[in-house]
């Protein structure tokens, strides 16, 4: 059976699974990046301000998001549904994330990367969620 939902499959499944899974671990790379001190130290004022006057919340909130990101793309060429899951807890993560974020820069006075960063991250995510149930009625997934 796994043989005939493999052959099943259209191809685009699996350039789907691996570009997202490559975008999330770029974001999973950005994390550990900023819990280095000598790379914060070398960043622009606004992000080192942003990082360093992050509160735990909002860094476990960052972990979520990039985590289960990246979990979930995992789990989707896996072929398990409970990505859908782990790409929900991850656009959660990323709500919060960006409520401190916009606290510390305002809704116009930070770089237009950060709006722009956000936006993408979060059509990435809500398209994820999207995308992995939908390939669960497909039956692609279980």
């Amino acid at each position: 059976m796994e043989e005939n939902n493999t052959q099943s499959v259209h191809w685009s499944f699996w350039v789907i699974g691996v570009v997202t899974l490559l975008y999330n671990g770029a974001g999973v790379l950005n994390f550990i990046m900023q819990m280095n001190d000598d790379n914060v130290a070398a960043m622009p004022d606004v992000y080192r301000m942003i990082i360093e006057g992050r509160p735990l919340w909002a860094t476990g909130a960052f972990f979520i998001a990039v985590f289960g990101g990246a979990l979930g793309c995992l789990l989707l060429l896996l072929k398990k549904s409970v990505a859908y899951y782990m790409f929900i807890a991850s656009l959660v993560g990323a709500f919060i994330t960006m409520i401190h974020t916009l606290s510390v820069v305002g809704l116009n006075s930070g770089p237009l990367g950060f709006a722009i960063g956000n936006l993408v991250q979060l059509a990435v995510t809500v398209f994820l969620i999207w995308y992995a149930k939908w390939t669960e009625r497909r039956g692609w997934i279980n």
